[in-house]
């Protein structure tokens, strides 16, 4: 899962990184790295802290939950001012136009029977480490 968000992050990060004088070039692919680990992370987060149902209705409803954005873009965002020193206005422009991107087209991949790139069982096991016992939590998120 988690080389399908790198993947996805890099079609996406043309202006907000590539094209970015605040990156250098030479650190544009940490930086896409970086990114990708915040999400993952903050899904990661989501999932343990008590919204795995919110992770999962996230994805099941097809739209970014607006607390959700937040929380990844700010992660995002503390992480790239923290590796590259950059201040939070350079790091802000970077995640606003990135992660919205990223995010709706995660969420659109995961709903679209034609693309096997994300599917929810694979987002759930890796975010949530349970790929073991992924049954039962499936199981138990079947209601919502």
């Amino acid at each position: 899962m988690f080389e399908n968000l790198l993947k996805l992050v890099q079609e996406n990060a043309g202006d907000a990184i590539i094209n970015n004088p605040s990156i250098p070039n030479e650190h544009n692919d940490a930086a896409i790295q970086t990114a990708s680990t915040g999400i993952f992370d903050h899904l990661k987060n989501m999932a343990s802290n008590g919204g795995l149902e919110n992770v999962v209705s996230m994805f099941n409803s097809g739209k970014v939950d607006s607390n959700a954005l937040s929380g990844l873009s700010n992660n995002v965002a503390g992480n790239l001012m923290e590796k590259f020193g950059i201040n939070g206005e350079q790091a802000g422009s970077i995640v606003q136009n990135l992660i919205p991107k990223v995010m709706g087209q995660l969420v659109n991949k995961t709903n679209d029977p034609q693309d096997s790139s994300f599917d929810l069982q694979g987002i759930i096991g890796a975010i949530g480490g349970t790929e073991g016992g992924l049954g039962g939590v499936m199981n138990n998120l079947k209601g919502l």
